[in-house]
């Protein structure tokens, strides 16, 4: 995940008020259940010290969901009595949370908004193909193509001029198939989709899988429904979830790879709070993964007031020249590191291995 967009978040002091709204559930009490999730997380942060200009800020916030509410929830940063950013979420959070704290509680957006792979959904049959962009938040019409109208049905006779109009049939399918499979590349291309979802009848699905670009090969996927139908959403985020999970698994064997030493001893990953903490001060990590929730993601770190100044221990901190120190999250310090250091961060939560990396926190590195 590219959190690039976080950037805003440091170029600030703390403390930091870090809001998680779940907009999830859409009644005719939508409206009236979020004035009131707006007041407790203002309650909260100020019995958690925050500033009233601060609660203010993210009552007001919260309470304008009303008129726009998100399909899963949003994620609020505030501070000095102004939201400096406010992310849409792709996943419902486990409720309204409020947090203040030295640091922007930044880590649970691996999760909730992270991966959102978008797919080109096309709908197929022997004459051509529509296209839909499908994705967390929503679809639209991402365009057609028209091949050629006839002949398109067979014969059903064995006469030499039913067999000729059946050899122009075939002839069609797959000048259609061709067209429909160089338009899809294209979508795909432009939209910087995640993954191609066929649909429509088997011989068509198959006649343009078969003639897609090889560089698609793995982001292929089909759904057995009928001409003319529409996919489900369900439909859609089961293929999105399998994705995603593939992704993670991808991600965890090559960092299980990389902790394995070389001929000269030396591994291209770590893993462990202490060990991930290092490599972050010295701006070696390439690439973070998270497994929210893991046993040492909570552990408490200390960190100053720029990202390359966290250590373990308080001392450890004062011992690099840093006279300030705050404690902080070791999830969210990690966090604040890559962004500033312009690394990528990664959730393998979705990930089949559930014990990787140690403590739920590990690294791939830019040099040993």
């Amino acid at each position: 995940m590219d959190l690039a967009f976080l950037h805003p978040l440091y170029e600030h002091p703390g403390p930091w008020a870090s809001v998680y709204v779940d907009t999830s559930r859409h009644t005719e009490s939508t409206a009236h259940e979020l004035s009131l999730t707006a007041q407790a997380l203002a309650r909260w942060l100020a019995g958690q010290g925050a500033d009233e200009p601060t609660c203010r800020a993210v009552r007001e916030a919260v309470e304008d969901l009303r008129h726009s509410p998100e399909p899963y929830g949003r994620a609020m940063f505030a501070r000095a009595g102004e939201v400096v950013l406010d992310p849409p979420l792709l996943a419902a959070p486990p409720g309204s949370s409020a947090h203040w704290t030295p640091l922007p509680h930044t880590a649970p957006l691996l999760e909730l908004a992270g991966e959102d792979p978008v797919c080109v959904v096309a709908y197929i049959d022997r004459k051509g193909a529509e296209f839909e962009l499908r994705g967390a938040l929503g679809s639209r019409e991402a365009g057609q193509v028209t091949g050629q109208q006839w002949p398109v049905h067979r014969g059903g006779t064995a006469d030499w001029s039913v067999r000729h109009f059946q050899l122009r049939v075939e002839n069609t399918w797959e000048h259609n198939a061709a067209e429909i499979a160089d338009a899809l590349a294209v979508c795909e291309e432009e939209t910087r989709a995640d993954l191609v979802i066929l649909v429509g009848e088997q011989r068509e699905r198959h006649a343009v899988r078969e003639r897609l670009p090889r560089r698609l090969t793995t982001r292929v996927a089909e759904a057995s429904h009928g001409v003319g139908s529409r996919l489900l959403d369900e439909d859609v985020e089961r293929i999105r979830s399998e994705h995603v999970r593939r992704r993670a698994d991808e991600e965890l064997e090559r960092f299980l790879a990389a902790l394995a030493p070389d001929e000269e001893g030396q591994a291209r990953a770590v893993e462990g709070v202490p060990a991930v903490v290092e490599a972050a001060r010295e701006h070696r990590i390439d690439e973070l993964l998270i497994r929210p929730g893991g046993p040492e993601t909570r552990r408490e770190v200390w960190v100053g007031t720029d990202p390359d100044q966290l250590a373990m221990r308080r001392k450890d901190l004062r011992s690099l020249g840093e006279r300030h120190a705050w404690p902080a999250r070791a999830d969210d310090a990690l966090v604040r590191s890559v962004v500033e250091t312009r690394a990528e961060a990664v959730s393998v939560t979705a990930a089949t291995a559930d014990e990787v990396p140690t403590g739920g926190v590990g690294a791939l590195l830019r040099w040993t």
